[in-house]
């Protein structure tokens, strides 16, 4: 009888903040890296920094990330999501509003 069955609990998938973990900050980075033009995003990339908004791995989905690239003449922002990386046409606001409505819902 059906009504005997338990009901299966709804879980949330499990989900790690990778944030510090340096080899795979690197790997988005460099793919990242690879992806600018020089004279166009960059003149040289001495001093070029990359800030992380976050870095998770979420069971049965995959990566998620967002991250920006500060050159000497430009930001370039990107996102991971499962296995694709995506150059973002973000502003500053949206990606810091971004980061912190994703953190919100996966603290």
């Amino acid at each position: 009888m059906d009504f005997l069955k338990k009901k299966k609990q709804t879980q949330e998938p499990k989900e790690r903040n990778e944030i510090t973990n340096k080899e795979l900050k690197e790997h988005f980075a460099t793919i990242a890296l690879s992806l600018l033009q020089k004279d166009i995003d960059y003149k040289r990339l001495e001093y070029t920094a990359v800030e992380y908004g976050y870095l998770f791995v979420i069971e049965d989905h995959g990566i998620e990330a967002l991250f920006k690239i500060i050159t000497d003449k430009t930001i370039v922002y990107f996102a991971v999501q499962q296995k694709k990386l995506m150059r973002l046409a973000f502003t500053e606001e949206l990606f810091q509003t971004t980061v912190n409505g994703f953190l919100e819902r996966h603290h």
